[in-house]
């Protein structure tokens, strides 16, 4: 198998640039659904059960995506045509979901309709997302990983900014930021509509600037080992690609290491999905003092919500550009965890919207690390295994599990914490310091 050839930043940045796009997106989904359907009526202690939808799309769709996509070779490329089908459809929903409450419709059938266009969206942002990182694991050498995940997870947090930022600055500028009872409000989906635009042009760019590998090229740089008895080319023949006991046995077949980041990846990824489904409601609740969506107070604590959302995804990028000077990576990583959970444990003691950055800020370290580490870890492991794509999309798993859990048991701990959306952020933040104290049960490359 020949080494890949190093390359330049630039081409390491095209590889990834798109993913702009796509992060602004997912942002304007993770920092709005929540604010979206408790707008539209949705009761705090079933939230959780909407957030439900995002992570088993993901779970579905990315493995599919990785498997087909490693047995796909046409003239726009390996990985592409899923990231640009992908893109389109996510453009298209991201103008339908944010005027479900404009329809006419009914409570249960608005509920019904952005349900749907929330499972189309996440689905669509899943198949365009996934090519990203299958991408790099296809054309960057083991040396040039750690760089261009970092590279991935500064345009990552980047466009992760400018989606958070959206509503705050449409309602700046004059765009309204309350509607009528079960109504989304303008600034909102405005927001929608450019992050839209955005992406599919951060999407064209990739598709102009990235060539992959033809097969045999591919082939070359790629070789597998006995992990996969025939190679990631010829797949027709292949006993481990392509239905679902194939996954199986590629999971049977799975490094340890893809395991033990997975365990991390639980705790993780859990405390996350509190975040997302409580945050909106947690800042209202401790600085404005309602968690009453119809009022004015309730939706500029939303908006607010999304600066500190922005806050943490610039303070993740300050931190991402820190973790390569860590010697130990899985230090790094822990250290990187246990500044997250404490950014969350602090949010319900902090009455003073400018005293919530600095939580945002810690919170931001541990997302730069989740980012970043656990794909380096895991491609790492799985050099010379073959069937990246599918081996990727399995590990999404480890994110989309974590998550369908913690959406299924959270009105549950709600209930048993005192309804108060606020002390989330606590069981949010104990979630994070146990992935911490995880990290050095994983054996990697230092």
């Amino acid at each position: 198998m020949k080494t890949k050839p190093n390359l330049n930043f630039w081409a390491l940045w095209n590889l990834s640039f798109g993913f702009f796009g796509v992060q602004i997106a997912y942002a304007l989904q993770s920092a709005n659904i929540s604010r979206i359907f408790r707008t539209l009526g949705a009761d705090p202690h079933s939230l959780s059960f909407f957030w439900i939808l995002p992570p088993l799309m993901g779970i579905l769709v990315q493995p599919i995506v990785g498997t087909l996509s490693d047995r796909t070779w046409c003239r726009w490329g390996r990985r592409i045509p899923y990231l640009f089908i992908g893109a389109a459809v996510a453009v298209a929903v991201m103008c339908l979901l944010p005027n479900s409450g404009s329809l006419g419709l009914g409570i249960s059938a608005v509920m019904i309709f952005g349900l749907l266009m929330l499972m189309l969206l996440d689905t669509s942002i899943n198949m365009a997302m996934q090519p990203f990182k299958m991408l790099v694991g296809d054309m960057v050498n083991e040396e040039q990983k750690a760089k261009a995940y970092s590279i991935q997870s500064f345009l990552c947090n980047a466009g992760s900014v400018v989606g958070f930022l959206f509503p705050f600055v449409f309602t700046w500028i004059g765009l309204k930021n309350v509607a009528p009872e079960g109504v989304v409000p303008d600034s909102v989906i405005w927001s929608f509509y450019m992050g839209a635009a955005i992406l599919i042009l951060c999407v064209i760019y990739t598709t102009l600037k990235v060539k992959e590998w033809p097969p045999q090229e591919y082939a070359e740089y790629n070789g597998a080992t006995n992990h996969s008895t025939q190679g990631e080319v010829s797949t027709a023949t292949s006993a481990t690609e392509g239905g679902s006991g194939s996954w199986i046995t590629l999971l049977k077949n799975a490094p340890s290491t893809f395991w033990k980041v997975g365990l991390v990846q639980f705790f993780c990824w859990a405390g996350m999905l509190y975040m997302w489904t409580y945050v909106v409601d947690a800042v209202s609740e401790t600085v404005w003092g309602t968690t009453d969506p119809t009022t004015t107070a309730y939706q500029e604590a939303a908006n607010w919500t999304g600066v500190l959302y922005a806050i943490q995804a610039m303070g993740s990028v300050v931190w991402a550009a820190m973790l390569p000077r860590f010697s130990n990576t899985k230090l790094a990583y822990s250290v990187s965890l246990i500044l997250g959970g404490l950014g969350f444990v602090l949010i319900p003691f902090i009455p003073n919207m400018y005293g919530q950055i600095l939580p945002f800020l810690l919170i931001g370290c541990g997302w730069a690390a989740m980012l970043a580490m656990p794909f380096t870890f895991v491609t790492n492991a799985l050099q010379g295994y073959g069937h990246m794509g599918a081996y990727l999309g399995l590990f999404n798993g480890t994110i989309c599990v974590p998550q369908i859990i913690a959406a299924i048991c959270g009105g549950t701990i709600l209930s048993l914490v005192g309804s108060h959306q606020s002390t989330m952020m606590i069981v949010a933040g104990v979630s994070f310091l146990i992935g911490s104290a995880c990290v050095f049960v994983i054996k990697g490359k230092k």
